[in-house]
């Protein structure tokens, strides 16, 4: 008999949550580019690559989270790999676009860090709960919380320190310092909002 707590979510219910998703993750990526702050996962990964070679973030990001997908496959399913690999490809093209949208001349590092932040995780948690990801260290905290109970949020910021951490080495070391902020926001946002069992919703 089926769980009656458990949402089961339309079709269409997760094709809006994936373009909302991916619309508000690219906004708060676009914020944080202005501010040439960095965070961790495979975004943080990509803005430091994008500050280091001067490329662009979209063709950055879309690279660097292809060898996640095998572990999705074995770990999460052909399902959700696939809707991850749309929801990538969507931010890559949506950070592209929203730089020529949205014209930034100037924002505080401190706001940029935390409005960037939160709308990352706010981005992140749609996702999240319409069984997508975003690649990479994503995956590995989906992973561990629906395995091994873990927060999704507690999981990603242990590794999201690692990668700011090493971007001492490309930004200098005040914008490195703000950019804890970033991690913060966005792994304040999942831990408080995406505990096991609180959400059941799936597709």
């Amino acid at each position: 008999m089926a769980d009656p707590d458990v949402i089961v979510h339309k079709p269409h219910e997760d094709v809006a949550a994936v373009l909302t998703g991916t619309l508000v993750f690219a906004l708060g990526v676009t914020l944080m580019s202005a501010a040439q702050l960095v965070t961790g996962g495979t975004a943080g990964l990509s803005l430091l690559l994008q500050y280091a070679t001067g490329a662009g973030f979209g063709p950055i990001f879309f690279l660097v989270n292809l060898p996640f997908y095998a572990l999705s496959l074995m770990r999460l399913g052909r399902k959700m790999t696939v809707r991850t690999v749309i929801a990538v490809a969507l931010v890559s093209l949506l950070v592209e676009g929203t730089r020529s949208w949205i014209v930034v001349e100037r924002i505080e590092p401190v706001y940029a860090a935390v409005i960037g932040g939160a709308l990352m995780g706010i981005g992140l948690l749609i996702l999240f709960r319409h069984r997508t990801s975003l690649g990479g260290i994503n995956i590995l905290a989906i992973y561990a919380q629906e395995r091994h109970g873990l927060r999704a949020g507690y999981v990603q910021l242990a590794l999201d320190g690692l990668i700011v951490g090493a971007s001492l080495f490309v930004v200098p070391a005040e914008k490195v310092a703000v950019s804890l902020l970033a991690s913060l926001a966005v792994n304040l946002v999942l831990a408080t909002n995406h505990r096991p069992g609180r959400y059941l919703g799936v597709s």
